[in-house]
């Protein structure tokens, strides 16, 4: 963990960007975290103890530009704290290091397998996701766990990520109409959690189901020769 200095007077997220100003060259790098947020955000909807950050700068040290990820989960931290929300993502307002960054690699490189991962080691971050889609002879999917100084690849598609209580993984999906393979959470039975599209689906579908049955059940009554709508 970084250490600071209290009697230095440290800048405040309204006084620093709120990212680094460049743009993603990959328009994934903006679905795929997005996608892992609104899956989180269903699941922990009445949890207010965590954030996920996309395309948000954290802070590490006032004298220097900010990392930016393409995701990041902390844990322990106020998942609202006004109105206005974060306006990026400041260790000594914080006080509580990520637990999880993710990186989506494009045609352009930008350090996930070098200067980035030597930061987020050097930060102690536990978990680092690398996802690479455009890989052929190895998997896309790379997950390390921060262990005695250095982050050890961890075996297969699906993760279990045991502090935080979810696994990771990816599959072919359809998300905002697009079907291609997606990062998705898991349950420690490797049950994929549904994204927003798939449970208005699924709510849809039991609506229509439901009903269909009391439409069936309406009409058994009437050859019984009793009014349904007298039963109200």
């Amino acid at each position: 963990m970084l250490n600071y200095n209290p009697l230095h007077c440290l800048p405040s997220a309204e006084d620093l960007p709120d990212s680094d100003d460049e743009p993603v060259d990959n328009q994934l790098q903006h679905l795929i975290p997005g996608l892992l947020e609104a899956i989180l955000a269903w699941l922990w909807t009445s949890r207010m103890d965590w954030f996920f950050g996309v395309d948000m700068g954290i802070y590490y040290d006032p004298e220097l530009q900010p990392i930016v990820p393409d995701g990041f989960l902390s844990l322990g931290v106020e998942r609202v704290f006004d109105e206005n929300l974060r306006l990026s993502y400041v260790l000594w307002e914080e006080k509580v290091m990520p637990i999880m960054a993710l990186e989506v690699v494009s045609h352009r490189r930008r350090g996930e397998y070098t200067s980035k991962k030597k930061l987020y080691a050097e930060m102690e971050i536990l978990y680092y996701v690398v996802y690479n889609p455009q890989r052929r002879r190895k998997p896309p999917l790379e997950v390390y766990r921060f262990v005695n100084g250095e982050y050890v690849l961890q075996p297969g598609n699906l993760v279990w990520l045991s502090e935080i209580g979810l696994a990771i993984g990816y599959e072919r999906g359809t998300y905002q109409g697009i079907t291609r393979d997606w990062l998705y959470w898991y349950d420690k039975q490797g049950v994929r959690y549904l994204t927003p599209e798939e449970r208005a689906i699924v709510t849809e579908q039991r609506a229509t189901t439901a009903e269909e049955r009391a439409q069936r059940l309406a009409q058994e009554l009437r050859k019984l020769g009793i009014d349904p709508d007298s039963l109200s």
